[in-house]
């Protein structure tokens, strides 16, 4: 226990670094790029005044931007009862509120778990997994997010998906407004302003490479044994393994995910891409050979 306090209590602290680091990266971009275009720092004051409260919509509605960008759908009780019955079941033995559940109507197999805090918590699962799983493997899958859920992972995690897509397109603008680097100054220092232009360009194209890479660090800043610490948690709380490990077989077997994006990767239970990975090192999860190795030596 006192482990799983340690956890929860480092979550939440690389939150709060997170969203720091969200908020210097935006100010201080913006402030180079005032300073050597403008010769000023009144963009960067711009910046930090629309930077601060985005932060803060990434901190309370980031849950429902993973939702979104994954076409996720809210999943009435009357529409699947036996789903909630389960997730009930499974959120009273493990001591927290009943997440909300939504649907994403894809036949790959797959689920994830987002929200700030226990109280408001979401668990989207597919169509596919619905459909092919038995009550025993839904209930691994479905305590193995609420051990994400409990461990405040999802905080972290979700944040962690809003700043990846934020890099991307935080690089992607620099790239474009780079080209009109020079019009701040006016006509006199054309050839000044080209050649600021130029450079501007070429940083923006650098940090258009290597935003990917960064991004992908970053993910894997959530580390994969996040995921075996919830893999125990799930099996601990079904106290049935197999049911989690049969259902990461099929899990592993099925389709890609074709609405998941890059930013959200690491939300889910299984890589969504499948095989699209460049390397196991960079994976954002563990193999799933080696999760379905332990959970049964664990019997």
């Amino acid at each position: 226990m006192p482990n799983l306090y340690k956890q929860i209590e480092a979550n939440k602290r690389a939150s709060i670094i997170l969203i720091a680091l969200v908020l210097g990266l935006v100010i201080g971009v913006v402030g180079l790029y005032s300073f050597y275009v403008r010769g000023d720092f009144v963009l960067p004051v711009i910046a930090a005044i629309f930077a601060i409260p985005s932060s803060l919509i990434g901190y309370y509605s980031g849950d429902k931007i993973a939702l979104a960008s994954n076409r996720a759908v809210s999943l009435p009780h009357e529409a699947a009862p036996e789903l909630n019955r389960i997730i009930e079941n499974l959120a009273i033995t493990a001591g927290l509120p009943k997440p909300r559940l939504y649907y994403i109507d894809s036949p790959a197999l797959n689920a994830f778990a987002t929200g700030r805090d226990p109280e408001h918590a979401s668990i989207a699962v597919t169509r596919g997994l619905l459909e092919r799983l038995d009550r025993s493997e839904l209930e691994g899958v479905l305590a193995h997010e609420l051990g994400h859920v409990k461990n405040y992972d999802i905080r972290f995690a979700t944040l962690v998906a809003i700043f990846v897509g934020f890099l991307v397109i935080l690089s992607d603008m620099f790239m474009r407004v780079s080209f009109w680097g020079g019009g701040f100054r006016g006509r006199d220092n054309d050839r000044s302003d080209n050649r600021l232009g130029a450079v501007l360009a070429v940083v923006g194209l650098v940090l258009l490479i290597v935003s990917p890479v960064v991004a992908k660090l970053i993910q894997l800043a959530v580390s994969r044994q996040r995921e075996y610490l919830a893999d125990s948690a799930g099996s601990l709380l079904t106290r049935y393994p197999e049911g989690l490990a049969r259902a990461l077989e099929k899990i592993s077997s099925g389709p890609p995910l074709e609405t998941a994006g890059h930013a959200t990767a690491h939300l889910f239970i299984a890589n969504p891409f499948k095989g699209k990975s460049l390397s196991t090192l960079f994976a954002t999860h563990p193999p799933v050979e080696d999760r379905i190795r332990r959970l049964r030596e664990s019997r």
